[in-house]
């Protein structure tokens, strides 16, 4: 089992922690009051919650934090993934950008 915090087991304050640093994320880039945006919390490996995700949509956009020189290199294995398997185009947007 988990270890237990106080009277919370640590799976919660590890939820706590990414709903959090969910809402910050959403709150910086403004997100918070667009009707079309739905933000959700998944437990999950990311590319294949990304793929679920992407299953009825029309394009899937991914960040890409990937570094290195070689073209093989510039993608992570998340974004490389999604962009091999997904049902849908796929726009990759650079850490930089």
């Amino acid at each position: 089992g988990l270890a237990s915090v106080g009277a919370f087991p640590a799976r919660d304050l590890i939820e706590q922690s990414a709903r959090d640093r969910l809402d910050e994320l959403v709150a910086t880039e403004g997100l918070a009051d667009r009707d079309h945006v739905t933000v959700t919390l998944v437990e999950s490996s990311p590319a294949p919650a990304l793929l679920d995700a992407a299953a009825d949509a029309d394009l899937l956009v991914v960040g890409s934090r990937g570094h290195g020189g070689f073209a093989g290199m510039l993608l992570g294995s998340v974004s490389q993934h999604c962009v091999t398997h997904a049902p849908c185009p796929v726009v990759v947007v650079p850490a930089s950008a």
